[in-house]
């Protein structure tokens, strides 16, 4: 699987942006995708993670009331939606996929894209 990041940008607080996350290969429908982050100077920490039907997900507390997490298995895409944006979201977001499971952990994770740069001005 090859994950594909996009949407990334500058934005001011309280706006919002759309990542959307492009993967290859046939399985997509089987894994569970995640949304990470990380700052510099900071280790990578979970954003949100969807199960592979889309009937779980799970959020950070963080982000819990801003941020939705979604996918279309047509389209091999999974999608965070970040509202209210605020200047502590500025990192860089990650997608993952996760064979079969659902996880917060980053190590479990099978595949990674390459991140895309997410900066919240004040």
């Amino acid at each position: 699987v090859q994950l594909v990041e996009s949407g990334g940008g500058l934005v001011q607080a309280g706006g919002s942006l759309r990542l959307s996350c492009a993967a290859s290969g046939r399985t997509f429908s089987s894994y569970a995708m995640g949304w990470f982050r990380q700052a510099p100077g900071k280790e990578r920490e979970f954003v949100a993670v969807i199960s592979w039907s889309g009937g779980s997900i799970y959020y950070a507390d963080s982000v819990k009331g801003r941020f939705t997490i979604s996918r279309d298995n047509a389209k091999n895409t999974v999608y965070l939606q970040m509202n209210s944006l605020k200047p502590e979201d500025t990192a860089v977001y990650y997608c993952a996929a996760d064979w079969a499971t659902m996880t917060r952990l980053a190590h479990e994770y099978d595949y990674w894209g390459q991140g895309t740069q997410v900066t919240v001005s004040s």
